[in-house]
């Protein structure tokens, strides 16, 4: 029996894809990014946090503890993380849901069934599953017996990816994938290593063996205020993408609204001055990118 896991598994989705879709988050990605709007995703194991709002101080939480990693002192709560079993005695016992628990063993069918509760709203709109992360290419297995079930029962699958794994894992499940919505972030290989943590250039050598393959892809590009925006950066993502022959691009203007997400699980947020583009600065970028014969959207 297959097992992955996943952190969200979010219905009526409609910037992941053509039509309505269901989004399987999976945990564990490779990558770093400075910008990452989805931090619970980063490690692969389950993770635990704390929201000190919902707390009411009943001590459940530490009562319930078998390594005794949870105490209350005058600063507050503290849980040991070197202690920590991830047992989730605590997440169970807490009243007010102030221990969650992120992310979940799943098996394939467990995710199938959640996935065929919408195929009428897929039907009817053209929609499907996407699987995104995190970087679901992290589980193969998991990854490649999810789109066969989804194959087999007719249900259009798009995979989300950074494209940063081997050629072997991602041309095992490529004939699969009805549509990839690819990830391209920085051209110069030093800038894409500081900022995200690993090299661009298998991710740029898999999406040329992709597309030479006719795979349906859709570019996705962060837009990264200081980062990425810049007229070079623009310039040479343009003629990557119009050199491949692919020509669907989408924009995703940088927000900060995740900040709070790096809050509850105790890690910084190295962004936080950086403010977001004007409608007019996104619309300008996707001007310069059409120049190249591209379709380009701002948005997912």
């Amino acid at each position: 029996m297959t097992v992955g896991t996943v952190f969200n598994m979010q219905k009526y989705s409609i910037h992941d894809g053509p039509g309505i879709r269901t989004t399987i988050f999976f945990k564990g990605c490779p990558l770093s990014c400075q910008w990452c709007h989805n931090p619970e995703s980063l490690v692969p194991k389950t993770e635990i946090v704390f929201l000190e709002n919902k707390c009411i101080g009943c001590r459940e939480c530490v009562k319930a503890c078998p390594a005794s990693a949870i105490t209350f002192s005058e600063q507050g709560f503290c849980r040991d993380k070197e202690k920590c079993t991830l047992c989730e005695k605590c997440v169970d016992m807490c009243p007010t849901g102030a221990m969650e628990k992120l992310g979940s063993k799943k098996t394939v069918a467990e995710v199938i069934k959640e996935i065929e509760k919408d195929s009428i709203f897929y039907e009817e709109s053209g929609g499907g599953v996407t699987f995104s992360g995190g970087e679901a290419l992290m589980q193969p297995a998991f990854l490649k017996n999810l789109l066969t079930s989804c194959k087999e029962k007719r249900i259009h699958t798009a995979l989300d990816t950074s494209g940063y794994a081997s050629w072997e894992s991602l041309a095992s499940i490529a004939d699969l994938v009805d549509l990839f919505l690819y990830d391209i972030k920085l051209m110069n290989e030093e800038k894409h290593k500081k900022y995200t943590g690993v090299s661009n250039i298998p991710i740029h050598e898999n999406l040329k063996k992709l597309a030479a393959r006719n795979s349906k892809i859709w570019i996705r590009i962060p837009l990264i205020p200081g980062i990425n925006d810049d007229e070079q950066n623009i310039e040479q993502t343009g003629a990557f993408i119009a050199a491949l022959n692919l020509r669907d691009v989408s924009l995703l203007p940088y927000h900060n609204i995740a900040m709070d997400k790096y809050t509850r699980l105790d890690r910084t947020y190295r962004l936080q001055d950086i403010r977001p583009l004007s409608n007019t600065q996104a619309n300008a970028i996707a001007q310069r990118l059409k120049a190249f014969g591209l379709n380009v959207k701002v948005g997912g």
